[in-house]
């Protein structure tokens, strides 16, 4: 009977979301640049910077330039630490682009390409031996 009790309370207990820090404003325009370093990275595409280390101030960014598989699949997690390998707590310099559906804005994130010290972050990705294969 208590193992009943504990499974229960495991099947109906409320499920904890996990979703990303970044609360900054995000550039609207496609053209409009920023920059900062690196502080958080969602997956293989995806990552938040900023200035400063409050949150509430970092831009989160979907790469333009590289579609990583999506963190749940079997790759995800070696995705993401690729990236982050590459480029975690760096600084890098960005510009908001439009996506294949026209919008700039996606999902609550900037599409943008990034560079880091001049280099786009695809390329270091593809170099790095990222494979894509995301949506």
């Amino acid at each position: 009977m208590k193992w009943l009790l504990i499974l229960a309370g495991l099947l109906f207990a409320p499920a904890v979301a996990s979703a990303d820090p970044c609360e900054g404003r995000l550039p609207a325009r496609a053209g409009e640049t920023f920059s900062g370093q690196v502080r958080y990275i969602g997956d293989g595409d995806s990552l938040c910077l900023g200035r400063g280390t409050d949150p509430a101030t970092w831009i989160e960014v979907r790469l333009s330039d590289f579609d990583a598989p999506e963190l749940h699949s079997p790759t995800g997690r070696t995705d993401r630490d690729r990236l982050f390998g590459l480029v975690g707590g760096r600084m890098l310099a960005c510009v908001a682009v439009r996506g294949r559906n026209g919008r700039v804005i996606v999902y609550d994130r900037v599409i943008a390409s990034c560079r880091l010290n001049g280099r786009r972050v695809g390329d270091l990705l593809r170099e790095a031996g990222g494979r894509e294969g995301g949506n």
